[in-house]
């Protein structure tokens, strides 16, 4: 008879930070880190080095100074992953670009090629997008490192830096009702430079725009969006650019992707074409410009968990 043997893999120092409103120190990331050495814990997730100069710090000192467990940091893709996705990019990059990028949450987000724009080094540009992923994902990689100077987004929560450089004047911030940036989206891919919705009178969504009423009620005018790059995740692609979301991200990739005067999709898999069928099909390949496919994190944003 064997004995199995079981391995305790902590990750309170990555996803604990990742729930709102929570943030920890170094000396508190030590002291966590070593209560955990002492409970046996076998590896722990010190962070995710590569974020930040902070999130590299706090790994290297918890390595250096965390004797027992194996001390691990969070890595996103293959290099090969990464380069094939700059090489999507070339040619179309330029600073104070206005930028669509697709994802809801942590679900349905471009990473490869976010990861590619902060490569770059692009500066000076504008995402719209309904909200920046967390800290050290999605968008949020791109606050840290200073590249973004506008969002036009309706959901701030989960990232600590998008509120930080909000608050401190440092992020200029255009709010949109939810529904009113999906639209805003759709109709500049379908070629209407604006429309009337009654979601945001009399609040301050509503100022400075213009107000009109029709059968009695007021309404106001919104403009469509139309950019400058889309950068959006699917599920599977054919050899045309007809793209399958799957599930969440299927809200506001589909959108974004429309909008964009040129839009590259990354995508989990590459089928033959053909193979989609057409009711399958969530976005034709008419929109899509250019295709690259690799390997993907799998995010949960908030885990909720119970005992048996």
């Amino acid at each position: 008879m064997t004995r199995e043997r079981l391995y305790l893999y902590d990750t309170t120092l990555r996803d604990g930070e990742q729930s709102p409103g929570a943030s920890m120190t170094l000396d508190e990331k030590l002291r966590v880190a070593n209560a955990l050495a002492e409970l046996k814990v076998d590896v722990i997730k010190a962070g995710f080095a590569i974020a930040s100069n902070g999130d590299f710090q706090s790994v290297n000192e918890i390595a250096k100074q965390v004797k027992g467990p194996t001390i691990c940091s969070l890595a996103r893709a293959a290099k090969g992953d990464i380069e094939r996705a700059a090489e999507a990019l070339e040619g179309v990059l330029h600073d104070g670009m206005l930028i669509a990028a697709g994802g809801f949450g942590l679900c349905g987000i471009p990473e490869l090629l976010l990861n590619a724009i902060r490569d770059a080094g692009t500066k000076d540009l504008t995402f719209a997008s309904n909200n920046a992923g967390v800290d050290d994902f999605g968008i949020g990689i791109l606050l840290q490192t200073k590249q973004v100077k506008k969002m036009i987004s309706s959901y701030v929560g989960e990232n600590k830096e998008f509120m930080r450089q909000y608050l401190g004047g440092e992020l200029e911030l255009e709010f949109n009702p939810q529904g009113t940036l999906a639209e805003r989206m759709r109709a500049g891919g379908a070629g209407i430079p604006g429309f009337y919705t009654k979601t945001g009178v009399g609040t301050v969504i509503a100022e400075g725009k213009e107000h009109k009423d029709f059968d009695g009620e007021t309404y106001i005018l919104e403009r469509g969006i139309v950019a400058d790059l889309a950068i959006v995740k699917a599920w599977k692609a054919d050899d045309t650019g007809n793209l399958v979301f799957r599930k969440t991200a299927r809200n506001f990739n589909p959108p974004a992707a429309m909008c964009g005067k040129i839009c590259i999709a990354e995508v989990e898999e590459i089928v033959p074409r053909g193979s989609l069928g057409g009711d399958a099909i969530h976005l034709p390949g008419i929109y899509v410009h250019r295709i690259i496919q690799g390997d993907h994190e799998k995010r949960i944003e908030q885990r909720t968990v119970r005992t048996a």
